[in-house]
Formats: C-alpha cells, structure tokens, sequence
C-alpha cells in the first residue's frame, strides 16, 4: 500500500506505508489519513531525526554476521537494504520546506 504525501511547499512524495508504520507509531500519527501542521513541522523533524539517531544507534550495536548460520545470500539482502535515513529523506524534505514556507502535509485525502 502507497501513502502520498502533498504540500503546497514541495511536490507529492510517494512512499511505501510498511516503511512508515514505525516511525508514524512513534511520532502518534495515523498512517491511513492525516495532517502535519505548519505549526508542527520544526517539532516532527526533531522527533524524526532523533529516532533515526536512535535506530542508527542500535543497528551499530548490532552485528549483521554475528549469525553463523545466516547464508551468503541473507548476508547480500542485508547489504542491499536501504536505511531508514535514506527512506526518510525525501518527508524530512518536504517538512523543511512546509515549516520554511508555513504550510501543511496531507496525506490519506
């Protein structure tokens, strides 16, 4: 399932709604249908680049081959996957403009 993401301060972001359903839970947010105020904005980038902080955090603390019967194959997906900043990036993004230019995010409408 897709969410767009549309604001008068950026062009619409498409994103997968599984790579969001963290970060959403964390920030108290309905993924299905919603609203970040221009009022809000500064406070959700703060929220959200702390949490990447924190998931960057413990991912270090974490070794990926720690598991020696992972095979090469599971091994390479780790590799390939995309971080959570880099999935980010594009709505932390669009929240600087929208807090820049005082205007809301919609999504779900």
């Amino acid at each position: 399932m897709l969410i767009i993401f549309k604001s008068k301060a950026a062009a619409e972001i498409v994103m997968y709604k599984k790579h969001l359903q963290e970060i959403f839970t964390f920030l108290d947010k309905d993924l299905d249908r919603g609203v970040i105020t221009a009022a809000e904005a500064k406070a959700v980038i703060i929220k959200i680049e702390s949490y990447i902080q924190e998931h960057q955090k413990n991912a270090e603390n974490s070794d990926p081959y720690d598991d020696e019967d992972m095979d090469e194959l599971e091994k390479h997906k780790q590799l390939q996957e995309v971080s959570l900043s880099a999935r980010l990036y594009p709505l932390i993004e669009m929240l600087q403009e929208a807090n820049k230019k005082q205007t809301d995010i919609l999504w779900g409408v």
